[in-house]
């Protein structure tokens, strides 16, 4: 089938590479220049595992093209998905413009039906408001009656895991209209995922305002989990309660499960933050304020402080001469995605009182770089104060304590002994409780975690 991928970031690349691997004819368009030059140049904007060698495989097979010819792209598919950014408005509602804005191309350029599935994150309503950018366009060439159909097809993609969440979905939400242009369009997007469909069906139908509020709905109760949770790790922390403990206790019921119950440093990315706040402003402007998720947003505004609050206890409000090592910079593992990461809050805590800072990151370092940046701008001297090591030990020579901030498979065992001999002091405070406070005393390291008893050196 050829299918047209508006918006060649994450979500849009993704897609592209594997509905092209199921071997379909993608075209993938994208307006930044600079970006498909690196794409047609064998390069990859992003960090993804496993999706440069699809993308590769692909684009040798001539399953996979890149370009920024609109025209071309809405004349090469019946099938258009719109995969661009929504990022948080002033009012941390979504903006919608580029969203739009690939509507209205598609009714500038469209001679035929066409399928415009919104892909993208988007409020409840925007397909009505596609429909009606497509139509105005189409009313300015005298083509009225040109027939479309606007499709809701959300992503469920975890950053680090995407290639294999979209290979292998656990859902796959169709939003389509019940007319008769709707109908086509759900036969066809399912042919389009049939190949996903195999062993059982996976496909929900639903109307196109009820996918929409799915996605939505789906990522604030993720947030929810998260923020209780953490909220429960910092009560812990008061009555001296272990919450890795209660979280196996909790866990174990069948109504609960595991998922999403580990206590940290907070959410971040591109999703929770931008997606709970689109639905606190979609939920105010309907009268319904949602004050569960009001709560879920001031905890994780307030999390993404406990670990250097931590370091305030420990070694003072003034870390003037402090050096810290942190690793982990990217909001999470098998990702380079700064957006919204604690590690920004806690480099900005430490340096405003006067610490220096070496950090270390698998993969985010350049991302990290940019972030800390126009973070720290704002300090006198700030950005000097952080030193990029490229070794996870070489981070610790010099430092007075490390900060875990991300949780890395790489960091989950290291070499204790050479922690303990390299740090200044023996102090580790751990935003993700990687290890056991009794094992971190034993090793003669001073430990803090999250939600768990402390552990002396």
């Amino acid at each position: 089938m050829k299918v047209t991928i508006i918006g060649s970031g994450y979500v849009g690349l993704v897609t592209g590479a594997c509905l092209a691997e199921l071997g379909n004819d993608m075209f993938c368009l994208d307006v930044d220049e600079e970006k498909i030059a690196l794409l047609n140049d064998g390069g990859v904007p992003i960090y993804e595992p496993g999706l440069k060698d699809l993308i590769q495989r692909n684009r040798e097979a001539g399953r996979l093209v890149f370009s920024t010819d609109v025209a071309a792209a809405v004349d090469h598919a019946d099938v258009q998905f719109i995969a661009v950014g929504t990022p948080p408005d002033e009012d941390g509602s979504a903006d919608l413009q580029y969203v739009l804005a690939a509507a209205r191309n598609i009714g500038r350029h469209m001679t035929g039906f066409k399928i415009v599935v919104d892909k993208s994150t988007v409020p409840v309503g925007t397909g009505d408001r596609v429909a009606a950018a497509i139509r105005e366009e189409l009313a300015k060439r005298g083509l009225e009656d040109l027939q479309f159909s606007v499709v809701s097809n959300p992503e469920f993609l975890k950053e680090g895991a995407a290639v294999e969440d979209f290979m292998r979905p656990d859902r796959i939400v169709l939003g389509c209209n019940n007319d008769a242009a709707g109908r086509h369009a759900k036969a066809i997007m399912r042919a389009l995922y049939a190949p996903f469909n195999r062993n059982h069906e996976r496909t929900f139908y639903m109307d196109v305002r009820s996918a929409e509020f799915t996605k939505y709905a789906a990522n604030s109760m993720l947030a929810t989990r998260i923020s209780f949770m953490n909220e429960l790790a910092n009560l812990a922390d008061e009555v001296g309660a272990d919450i890795e403990l209660v979280r196996l206790g909790i866990g174990s019921d069948p109504r609960i499960g595991y998922s999403f119950l580990y206590a940290g440093a907070g959410y971040g990315g591109s999703c929770f933050p931008k997606d709970v706040q689109a639905l606190m402003r979609t939920a105010a402007a309907s009268g319904k304020p949602m004050r569960v998720l009001e709560a879920v947003e001031a905890v994780n505004d307030a999390q993404k402080r406990v670990l250097g609050d931590k370091v305030v206890r420990r070694f003072g409000e003034d870390l003037s001469g402090r050096t810290f090592a942190i690793w982990g910079l990217a909001f999470k593992p098998n990702t380079d995605d700064m957006r919204e990461a604690p590690s920004r809050v806690l480099a900005r805590d430490l340096v405003s009182r006067g610490a220096s800072l070496r950090v270390h990151d698998p993969v985010a370092m350049q991302e990290a770089r940019r972030a800390l940046a126009q973070d720290l701008a704002g300090i006198e001297g700030g950005f000097d104060r952080v030193t990029f090591c490229d070794a996870q030990m070489e981070t610790l020579d010099g430092a007075d304590a490390l900060a875990i901030v991300t949780e890395w498979k790489v960091f989950r065992s290291p070499d204790f002994a050479q922690i303990r001999r390299r740090l200044k002091t023996p102090v580790v405070f751990d935003g993700r409780n990687l290890y056991e406070p009794a094992a971190m005393q034993e090793a003669g390291i001073e430990y803090h975690a999250i939600g768990r008893p402390a552990a002396a050196a």
